[in-house]
């Protein structure tokens, strides 16, 4: 899985009026929730943070997070939400979730077809069912994205099941084996 150094600090200010000024200042509030934990208010510069989510978008990653004033020191997190302006696009507040590097957990991973399936080239239509696949697995063990070799697939063929696609070591498929993800007809 991808991962991606961010650096924040703790923010000191709350309430609608003072996010605004803080927006102003062009720095982004966000918050940290760790399981059980009272969660962490922190604050971002807006260019260096957009620049690192456009990095990521669409892609599982862990962001290892160095926060100035935290004792805990580098937090791994993952992003949770990402609010936006809904009129201007303007990014407003970004809330990440605290994981651990060594507990398995269930992520979906976008699969990538390669390649011109024969039954394509002999006239047939390409039909994508599934985009994305489920997987469990320890978080640094999970890939960006999965990709599979199409070509051998032909016309009126049983297609490409979740069952066909080679899973990384350490990694288990949690969606239905036989489920059709691609197929020519």
């Amino acid at each position: 899985m991808l991962q991606v150094d961010m650096s924040a600090e703790k923010r000191t200010v709350f309430g609608k009026g003072a996010m605004r000024q803080m927006r102003m200042r062009e720095t982004i509030p966000a918050v940290v929730y760790s399981g059980g934990q009272e969660p962490m208010p922190l604050q971002f510069a807006t260019a260096q943070l957009f620049k690192d989510l456009l990095f990521i978008l669409g892609r599982n990653a862990v962001i290892n997070l160095a926060v100035n004033g935290d004792n805990k020191g580098r937090r791994h997190a993952l992003v949770q939400e990402i609010q936006k302006d809904p009129v201007t696009g303007e990014l407003l507040h970004v809330d990440f979730v605290e994981i651990d590097l060594e507990k398995q957990a269930k992520f979906s991973v976008p699969l990538k077809f390669k390649g011109t399936p024969k039954g394509v080239d002999l006239g047939g239509d390409l039909q994508v069912h599934r985009t994305e696949i489920q997987l469990f697995g320890r978080p640094l063990d999970i890939p960006d994205v999965i990709e599979t070799d199409i070509t051998p697939l032909e016309q009126g063929g049983k297609g490409l099941t979740y069952g066909d696609i080679a899973m990384p070591a350490g990694v288990q498929m949690l969606s239905k084996a036989d489920a059709v993800c691609v197929q020519v007809v």
